[in-house]
């Protein structure tokens, strides 16, 4: 567990690096030079409409949210937070990678992965903040005051499956902006989903959330004084306080490296399935059918999420048959489709014709 890497100092040289500082006035002036590049290129409109929102919740960020997390040392780098660029950068790159043959140039897939990391982010957090809102929100916290603990999204606390809705309307609007496929698109970027997962499930583990229940195998791993499982067990009466011996939690399952390697086999088999698929969308199809399997098992051995809605089951495995039962209605949608154009670097783009094989939805 590492939940905090480092500080970011708040200033630097004596000038703000925060706020109204040095980052802002970075932030404009790279915001400023690609704006330039692409009026020059003829492309202001399109740029304004992928990236405009992106852009403008990054200043926004800067300018209010990092100097509300200054502690006092600077801004704290967290694990959590780490991981989760890692995970989108990484999902992007190997998005563009499949891009190549799917049709789509680096800039189509970097906007694309771009919007669908953002507002994916933003459900997830949604849904955590619905999910825990008494932890956000506790008796006698206003609203206002409970908002940045809300926007500390580096701190931890996102639910995969909240971000499906937000991030596939996102897929969505830019697919028929652009008059793309969005079956077509929605396999080209699959695999990257399940990459940026696998890499965020360790942020998970460095920051001691989603753990799993006790373990006496080889592999148990005991988290420290104040960590997540260490707290659910004090409050199970598991562990007494003040106990000798007993300073870190009991051992349990590192449940958050089950998630991270389950997400990485499925985004190579997602690949391995790639050149298999006769349709358009049968590779995210297999992704949304394999992944509640995987995680409606893997809740099993988690113990941070209580039955919900009165069943014995989590909301995380009610949210799984809910996607198991769409998925299989999009295996049927699919077989109605005509056979997809093959990967071979032809250019997706916008639909010929109503009977047009391969294009539109």
């Amino acid at each position: 567990m590492l939940t905090t890497l480092f500080h970011v100092p708040s200033r630097i040289a004596g000038l703000p690096l925060f706020g109204m500082g040095l980052l802002l006035a970075v932030w404009g002036a790279a915001t400023a030079v690609m704006l330039a590049t692409a009026w020059r290129r003829g492309r202001l409109r399109e740029t304004l409409v992928s990236s405009g929102v992106p852009l403008a919740l990054t200043g926004a960020m800067i300018l209010w949210l990092l100097p509300a997390l200054d502690d006092g040392r600077g801004v704290p780098v967290r694990g959590y937070g780490t991981m989760l660029l890692a995970a989108a950068a990484a999902g992007i790159w190997l998005s563009i990678v499949r891009g190549r043959s799917a049709g789509y140039d680096g800039d189509t897939i970097l906007g694309l992965g771009l919007e669908v990391f953002l507002w994916g982010i933003v459900g997830a957090r949604l849904f955590h903040v619905i999910e825990y809102h008494e932890q956000f929100f506790p008796p006698g916290r206003s609203l206002l005051e409970g908002i940045p603990g809300v926007l500390n999204v580096a701190a931890g606390g996102l639910t995969v499956f909240g971000s499906i809705p937000t991030a596939a309307l996102a897929a969505w609007r830019f697919a028929a902006r652009r008059g793309l496929s969005l079956p077509r698109l929605a396999d080209c970027i699959a695999p990257g989903l399940l990459l940026g997962l696998a890499i965020g499930r360790v942020g998970c583990f460095l920051n001691g959330c989603c753990y799993g229940g006790p373990c006496d195998l080889p592999w148990g791993v005991r988290f420290p004084p104040d960590s997540p499982p260490w707290l659910d067990q004090m409050t199970r009466g598991l562990i007494a306080a003040g106990t000798p011996g007993n300073a870190w939690s009991l051992p349990v399952h590192p449940a958050q490296l089950y998630a991270a390697v389950d997400a990485a086999l499925l985004a190579w088999l997602a690949c391995a399935f790639t050149p298999l698929a006769r349709r358009d969308g049968q590779v995210f199809a297999l992704v949304l059918t394999l992944h509640p399997l995987s995680r409606f098992l893997l809740e099993v051995i988690r113990v941070d999420e209580a039955a919900a809605l009165g069943t014995p089951l989590s909301i995380s495995q009610l949210v799984s048959i809910l996607l198991l039962g769409a998925a299989g209605g999009l295996w049927w949608w699919i077989s109605t489709r005509p056979p997809r154009r093959p990967w071979d670097g032809t250019p997706d783009g916008p639909p010929a014709g109503p009977g047009t094989p391969g294009r539109g939805l």
